[in-house]
């Protein structure tokens, strides 16, 4: 294989730059095969992108993982598609590169993953575009070598989600139940799930308050605040909200050796002179505390390629076997995080992280019967999902 020829499924904002990218060049060894939307215009606008360019054209995307034209699949599609078109594709032999998340619960992407399992011989992947950004690689870098000793906490005070009304009022299917799944969690901040988890670990168990509508006039949570406890006993804490300017993003982890703070584009490093854990219980004055250096490293790399790394990242490995970044098995640990945040304001209860996800799934069955999801959303809803614009 010279080349990878990508399918996108779904032409809203991201499909759309995903073609675009794709169509430029600006991804080598990759090319555009085929595209695929529900709204004929949304066609209209590909084929003027791509002029003479010899490409498929579908509004089943069905048709178009069985045409011929394609290796891969870009799935753009609202939430609820991901996994379902994601198993079609497997089963029709094509590799995988879904959007962020991964889907809405995680019943269903158990069958994804069980799916992905059974087709070994194709690549699965995730649009975790962050895990580009070289500030927390060299934070996970850090914490993973041991560089923070015993870790201790991490909190995320991720506010700058900022949406007004004008925002949720733009599509019928927005912060509805039956659309998208979800709020803030499922829409603006899967990204900051997966990087809590990849960086710090997986807790074991949550307890959330998820405000429902509290800022705006929608249905679904658009302010959270959550308490997670690690086997190690670390805790950590995680609040956003779409509804506050202006907005922070501060991601502080401290452990026994040091601590890390990640805000306004720096990373600062501050390291103990000795470990708390030993200075605690040897150190004879009262009031002391152990010194430290503290330093704003250099990242050469920056925020990284973004979508653009992580698709130079799929199509290397597909052609050359490069190491993935964003295993699509992966997608469900952010996802698992989210839910269970959900589920515990619900609840109003901790609850244990990793589960078969059936009451989560349960609950939300409850919450779609009664979703304001608009009649001219573009979206046909049932109990496997649903299809639109993205």
């Amino acid at each position: 294989m010279d080349n990878v020829r990508f399918g996108i499924v779904g032409l809203g904002n991201m499909g759309s730059s995903h073609l675009n990218n794709l169509f430029s060049g600006k991804i080598p060894g990759a090319v555009i095969g085929a595209v695929c939307d529900i709204k004929k215009e949304r066609i209209e606008w590909a084929k003027e992108i791509c002029g003479n360019a010899d490409i498929g054209y579908y509004t089943e995307y069905k048709e178009m993982l069985v045409s011929g034209r394609i290796d891969a699949v870009i799935i753009a599609t609202p939430h609820y598609l991901h996994p379902i078109i994601g198993m079609d594709a497997f089963d029709a032999g094509i590799h995988v590169l879904s959007e962020k998340p991964i889907g809405v619960y995680t019943k269903k992407v158990y069958e994804f993953m069980d799916k992905a399992k059974g087709h070994p011989e194709l690549t699965f992947g995730i649009m975790y575009n962050q895990r580009t950004n070289g500030y927390f690689q060299k934070m996970r870098e850090i914490v993973q070598n041991g560089e923070l000793g015993e870790l201790k906490r991490c909190v995320w005070l991720i506010t700058n989600w900022y949406r007004s009304q004008a925002y949720y009022n733009s599509g019928g299917w927005r912060a509805t139940w039956a659309g998208e799944g979800g709020g803030v969690l499922m829409n603006q901040c899967p990204h900051n799930l997966d990087l809590w988890q990849w960086i710090f670990g997986m807790p074991k168990r949550i307890f959330a308050t998820c405000a429902l509508g509290k800022y705006h006039d929608i249905e679904v949570e658009d302010d959270v605040t959550a308490i997670a406890e690690y086997e190690n006993g670390a805790t950590g804490v995680f609040i956003t909200t779409t509804g506050e300017t202006p907005g922070t993003n501060r991601l502080e982890i401290t452990g026994s050796k040091g601590k890390l703070v990640y805000e306004d584009g720096n990373l600062t490093y501050t390291k103990l002179s000795v470990d708390e854990r030993e200075y605690t219980f040897t150190n004879t004055d009262a009031f002391s505390q152990p010194g430290n250096t503290s330093e704003v490293l250099d990242i050469p790399t920056g925020t990284g390629e973004q979508h653009i790394g992580i698709l130079k990242n799929f199509t290397n490995h597909i052609l050359n076997g490069e190491l993935m970044l964003a295993p699509g098995m992966e997608g469900i640990n952010g996802l698992a995080i989210a839910n269970a945040m959900m589920l515990s304001s619900w609840k109003n209860e901790w609850v244990e992280v990793q589960n078969d996800g059936e009451e989560y799934w349960c609950y939300l069955q409850e919450k779609i019967k009664t979703s304001r999801i608009k009649e001219d959303a573009g979206i046909v809803y049932n109990t496997e999902g649903s299809y639109g614009d993205k």
